[in-house]
């Protein structure tokens, strides 16, 4: 968007505060005594390039002062303006808000070394040496540690020394481990083992077995640099007066579920103080006031996997948890094991239900190139509508805008409203499940229907929406799927005005195909299948600066059982070519869609974020043109960023009719390319340079959109690319952010001058400004 004088001298003084406050910095050793020295710098280094020394930064004990994208020291800088007298406020204030110079340490450096030393050898090389290399100049100091990692040892023999009959048996046929001859002798690799041992002994009903059982004894004095490694795992001692017996399995003498009740005060209740009822083996209670269990018995029975006389199972009981933790209407669940007997276990699963029903209200005000607006939304949910955490959510939205200024119509305004109503239910619902499904996945169901109104000076439409969804997981997969088993879209136009139709739709250069198509009544009736991949856990939102990838493949196609059953019975086809149902047009098309984002984290302040996606949509059989609503656009917030939202493309298209060409700039392929480098600034604030390239295509050949046609030997030259810098303010919940974004390459021009902003940038052409919830990707 263009920017005004003002918004522009406001950059250019940001950005000399931000040069100023970056030399300040230089001036901050006037805070370090003399005979000290400001750490300026800290790297590790090896002599050996197999070892790798990133990790062994987070041994270090000592920083250097923040560096802005690992460059700029501007966080120093505040603290560099004042003055060493603490009694003016001025000078409080700027150390308060800026950043204290790092004194260096040598007795911080020694430890570090010696972290380092201990980590080395952890992965194997023994006679690993550490040295420090300190470098002064000035006041300042450089550190390096250096690591001298000599030969590394393996394990030239393996064995194991199991006391316990019953778990040598066992070990025998674990076929799992991580640990082999000829192996390098990593501690890291011990301590997994350790733990893989310790978990899968405990879901096979060693309860009381943990991770102190498994020891290991490693003798280095074989010569030839190898280790004769022994997996030792003793009798169970549950003290040291106590004699050692074999470890015990255990099972589930009793499970019981607990809605609003204390599980430690259930059992002492007086009489009719609390109600127990049994279903499919496990016990319930609840408050003896209800007449009825809060939560159905099914459902408690569906999402209980702990049972009488089951082996006590670690994962289980997590999953366990897990499965009540989800629902709508708990909102704190606890599960408690504890021993009832020498093998025998109680658990007790406690459940606090959250508040049942809740009403909301929303109010945005709206300022569309000067046209004013305000809208009121109000939503009411319950939480538990029929005892069985259903939610049913339900809202009502109304907007208005006065519009001005348009000539050749009559109604100045535009008013529009709509109503949603949602229920969704704690599984997936469908006839041919088994209840084996139902235990290993966490699922839900959808209903929803939506009817929303909106009159236009230029026109009247009508859109009505019902959906059938269904998302689930299995406990412990990283994949998710979601799968629209059928949604129906009706769009009615019941008005369009005749100046409207005059100017664009009646054309008989069919140059509006486009426009026309997305303005006639239109029926959808479509299914969508969609796969994710997250090393995030599924509960968390992306974060600045996680080790994290996600991968995401969605198909979606529409109108093909509709088409057949038009073929089947011999429907007659409408004049432009087209078979009608409920006297509507209805859309046929395949769509799929590819994104792929990786998050590296290079340190505790800084990460690089990639992200690539490609989309495909394929008009068809009973369709020339994607509706409006399934095409791709590209540029805003979190695309090209360049670009405003639906401002780039379709290929080297360039709009000229500012009122139509968010129907013209959509197209059928979508390409995105982004890498965005991420730094922590101070308080909540993130810092971001990033670079995005892409663009839309449409398949065929549209006379409105010239230049819009995906062409394998052109479309590289039409890629867009933009870069900018961005801030971001993360309360952990949620993310503000903010970017600004310069056009580099712009494919709309074909002259050398507009075709590379980068080489001839305008800041009031070239750049857009975004703001947005969330990260990008």
């Amino acid at each position: 968007m263009p920017l005004s004088p003002t918004v522009r001298r406001l950059v250019c003084r940001l950005a000399a505060a931000v040069l100023a406050l970056a030399l300040a910095g230089c001036s901050a050793t006037k805070f370090i005594p003399d005979g000290q020295y400001m750490l300026d710098r800290t790297r590790v280094v090896s002599t050996d390039k197999e070892v790798r020394t990133s990790p062994l930064s987070g041994y270090l004990r000592q920083h250097p002062n923040s560096r802005w994208f690992s460059l700029v020291k501007v966080p120093l800088g505040p603290y560099a303006l004042s003055g060493r007298d603490t009694t003016k406020r001025i000078n409080r204030f700027l150390q308060r808000i800026g950043e204290a110079p790092v004194v260096f340490d040598p007795e911080q450096s020694m430890r570090a070394r010696a972290d380092i030393e201990a980590a080395v050898e952890g992965q194997g090389y023994l006679l690993a040496e550490v040295d420090t290399a300190l470098r002064l100049k000035g006041k300042k100091a450089t550190l390096a540690y250096v690591v001298r990692p000599g030969v590394r040892y393996t394990v030239s023999r393996l064995q194991r020394r199991i006391d316990d009959p019953a778990l040598a048996v066992r070990l025998e046929r674990d076929s799992a481990s991580l640990l082999r001859e000829g192996m390098a002798f990593d501690i890291n690799v011990l301590e997994s083992e350790r733990t893989r041992l310790t978990l899968m002994l405990q879901n096979e009903g060693y309860y009381l077995f943990n991770k102190e059982f498994v020891r290991f004894e490693a003798d280095t004095t074989v010569g030839n640099h190898g280790v004769h490694l022994t997996i030792a795992i003793p009798l169970f001692r549950a003290s040291t007066t106590e004699p050692p017996t074999p470890h015990r399995k255990f099972h589930y003498r009793r499970a019981t579920v607990y809605v609003d009740i204390d599980p430690t005060v259930a059992d002492s209740a007086p009489p009719g103080g609390v109600h127990f009822t049994r279903h499919r083996g496990v016990t319930m209670a609840y408050d003896g006031a209800e007449a009825k269990p809060p939560l159905r018995r099914k459902l408690m029975a569906e999402r209980m996997l702990l049972f009488p006389d089951s082996l006590y199972r670690e994962v289980l009981t997590n999953a366990t948890y897990n499965r009540f933790a989800s629902l709508p209407a708990v909102a704190v669940a606890t599960v408690r094991t504890h021993p009832a007997g020498p093998d025998s276990l109680d658990a007790a699963v406690g459940l606090t239900l959250a508040r049942k029903h809740s009403v909301s209200a929303e109010v945005e005000g709206t300022n569309s190139a000067g046209d004013l607006g305000a809208a009121l939304q109000l939503s009411y949910q319950n939480r538990n509508l029929f005892r069985g955490a259903e939610m049913l959510s339900v809202s009502a939205r109304g907007a208005f805008e006065a519009i001005t200024g348009l000539s050749g119509y009559d109604d100045q305004n535009y008013i529009e409203y709509g109503l949603e109503a949602t229920l969704s239910f704690p599984n997936v619902r469908l006839p041919f499940l088994s209840r084996a499904f139902h235990r290993a996945t966490r699922g839900s169901s959808e209903v929803a229907v939506r009817f929303d109104s909106q009159s236009r000076p230029e026109f009247h439409r009508r859109v009505l929406t019902g959906s059938l969804r269904y998302r689930w997981n299995r406990f412990g997969s990283r994949l998710q799927h979601r799968f629209n088993l059928l949604d129906l879209n009706y769009v009615f136009m019941p008005w369009v005005s005749q100046t409207f139709r005059r100017d664009y739709l009646d054309d008989r250069s069919d140059r509006n195909a486009i426009l026309r198509y997305n303005y006639e009544d239109l029926f959808i009736m479509s299914w969508a299948y969609s796969l994710t991949y997250s090393t995030r856990p599924a509960s968390t939102l992306p974060r600045q600066g996680d080790n994290a990838t996600t991968v995401r493949l969605g198909i979606e196609t529409s109108g093909n059982l509709l088409y057949g059953m038009s073929n089947a019975v011999g429907s007659t086809r409408h004049p432009d070519g087209s078979y009608h149902f409920w006297r509507n047009a209805y859309a046929q098309y395949a769509k799929l869609d590819f994104d792929f984002s990786r998050s590296i984290r290079f340190d505790h302040r800084n990460s690089l974020a990639l992200h690539a996606g490609l989309g495909v949509a394929f008009p068809y059989g009973n369709s020339r043109i994607l509706p409006y609503e399934k095409r791709y656009f590209s540029g805003g917030a979190n695309s090209v960023r360049g670009w405003s939202v639906r401002g780039l493309g379709p290929g080297s298209f360039q709009g000229s009719d500012g009122r139509i060409d968010f129907i013209n700039q959509t197209g059928d392929v979508r390409l995105d390319l982004s890498v965005e480098y991420r730094t922590f600034l101070f308080w909540k604030i993130f810092g971001a340079v990033f670079i995005d390239a892409g663009n839309i295509w449409t398949l065929r050949n549209y006379p409105e959109q010239p230049g819009g046609q995906f062409r394998f030997d052109e479309f590289y030259r039409q890629i867009a690319v933009a870069y900018g810098i961005g801030l971001r303010l993360d309360f952990n919940f949620f993310v503000l952010r903010l970017d600004g974004g310069m056009k580099a390459i712009n494919p709309a021009f074909a002259d050398a001058r507009r075709h590379y902003p980068i080489v001839h940038p305008n800041l009031g052409r070239d750049f857009t400004f975004h703001f947005a919830v969330g990260l990008p990707f």
